[in-house]
């Protein structure tokens, strides 16, 4: 492609500029080759432009920088506002804007993206269209399966992802728009047809993401700048402050009041089986939902993948069976070890989401509500004092671990929690090691008992001081149910 093409809708200053082949894009100063252009990205531990001079070295004549550097004078240097703003633009360019032939429906919110995302996906396809999926496990398109770094990928990959399944005749791709991946500009250039809004608390706060509850709040508002309608929740006090500058049409889902309405809802147990049931009445009419996923926050998750469908002009009254059917990985995963008590899996990494699974499963007939968990390090204090204070208060007892320390030490993190826990009168091990926690949680349960492996969910690695080591919290259960049947 020629670098002229690659720079359409880019604003740029630049004193050598020749036209010249460009083989492709790379932010990546390792994979820097000859006829490729780099962009020099600023991230929370690095800087791209102290990585020219190497990009340079490797062959790259184009760079896009946001300062002129000291380079040699054949070195073409693109001088741009914002470098990742810049590659966003440019990836689309790069890809031949996919996202021009393809339906993009964006979800943004603290908790419930995941499953509303795959929820949307399966009602879509249960239509007869294909769909793709871009998300916390990866991106997904007609059985392909393909990794992702972020719950949000970086531009370059976005596109690449969406220009394969348009090329593999998707109609939609669902993605999950995370407060990072929007601040960070990863999603400039996607014009959205719908976006939606699931709920908001404060998360992430810290000092590799968001400083403060405002920045967080600003940045998950930025889906409402590039698209077509939204779809939101009625009973989210913010949503009205999340659409105070939007335009275009609204769909809202709710229990309260809405355009897509759960009433008559009932939370019921079977074997293996935390479910869900209510009616899903709107201007079509009145329709039974039941869905095998626990608790009153999937209501909503169900709620938003009906509304989605209603903006799509897609008749989801027409397969709510495969939303009974539907089931997802680390996500009230129900784990079968022994028909006496039963082994959930979860995402729950903040207070919310852990509040939402155990004041659930408390509403199941059970024995003792137990809870393994800890907290990501290197944030903030107020998720691990709101961990605390849920978990102390819903949990007959706490087994604190490891959840991804970082260069923090877990047993300074599981204090930290513990002492929350303690303040509102609950009872809590610490035991930082996270595989033998959950051995022990898994030879201590007694008939009745409900053990919920909470802030890992489907995750298959944890990171410790600058590594991502293999792990696995479905993989340890196993392996105990392994060990118990050779004994």
């Amino acid at each position: 492609m020629l670098l002229s093409l690659l720079l359409r809708d880019i604003n740029f200053s630049c004193r050598n500029f020749v036209d010249c082949e460009i083989s492709d894009i790379t932010y990546n100063s390792k994979t820097a080759r000859e006829n490729k252009a780099f962009f020099c990205l600023a991230g929370a531990n690095f800087d791209g432009h102290d990585f020219a001079a190497d990009a340079y070295k490797s062959g790259c004549r184009v760079l896009f920088v946001e300062h002129e550097l000291d380079l040699p004078d054949d070195c073409i240097q693109l001088v741009v506002s914002s470098t990742r703003h810049a590659l966003a633009i440019a990836s689309c360019n790069y890809f031949n804007r996919p996202c021009e032939s393809i339906k993009v429906i964006g979800i943004t919110g603290t908790k419930g993206k995941t499953t509303t995302a795959h929820l949307v996906r399966t009602l879509i396809e249960a239509s007869g269209e294909k769909c793709g999926i871009i998300g916390t496990i990866g991106a997904e398109y007609c059985g392909v399966t393909l990794q992702t770094k972020n719950t949000t990928a970086e531009s370059y990959e976005l596109q690449r992802f969406f220009r394969l399944m348009v090329d593999a005749g998707c109609s939609y791709c669902v993605i999950e728009a995370s407060s990072l991946g929007l601040k960070m500009h990863r999603t400039d250039g996607i014009f959205f047809d719908t976006a939606v809004f699931t709920n908001i608390s404060p998360d992430h706060i810290g000092t590799e993401e968001h400083p403060d509850f405002e920045d967080y709040f600003e940045s998950k508002r930025l889906l409402f700048n590039s698209c077509r309608q939204a779809v939101v929740n009625a009973d989210d006090p913010a949503s009205d402050r999340m659409l105070e500058k939007f335009k275009g049409s609204i769909i809202t889902f709710g229990i309260n009041k809405a355009d897509v309405l759960a009433e008559n809802i009932l939370l019921f147990r079977e074997k293996s089986f935390f479910g869900i049931s209510f009616d899903c009445v709107t201007d079509q009419g009145r329709n039974r939902v039941v869905a095998q996923v626990p608790g009153y926050f999937n209501v909503y998750n169900v709620l938003a993948a009906i509304a989605v469908c209603k903006s799509l002009g897609i008749a989801a009254e027409k397969y709510l069976d495969h939303i009974k059917s539907f089931k997802l990985t680390g996500r009230a995963e129900v784990v079968q070890v022994d028909d006496d008590f039963d082994v959930i899996i979860d995402f729950a990494h903040n207070g919310l989401s852990l509040h939402s699974i155990l004041s659930t499963l408390n509403t199941y007939p059970h024995n003792r509500l137990i809870a393994l968990f800890g907290a990501i390090g290197d944030k903030d204090e107020i998720r691990r004092r709101e961990l605390g204070l849920v978990a102390g208060r819903e949990a007959d007892l706490s087994i604190l671990t490891a959840e991804d320390p970082g260069y923090e030490d877990p047993q300074k993190i599981a204090e930290e929690i513990a002492e929350h826990i303690k303040s509102v009168g609950g009872k809590y091990i610490i035991i930082p090691n996270r595989s033998e926690a959950i051995r022990y949680a898994l030879s201590e349960l007694k008939k009745g008992d409900i053990l919920v492996l909470a802030g890992k969910g489907n995750e298959t690695a944890m990171k410790v001081k600058g590594e991502c080591i293999p792990y696995s919290d479905y993989e340890e259960v196993q392996k105990y149910i392994k060990s118990i049947s050779e004994k």
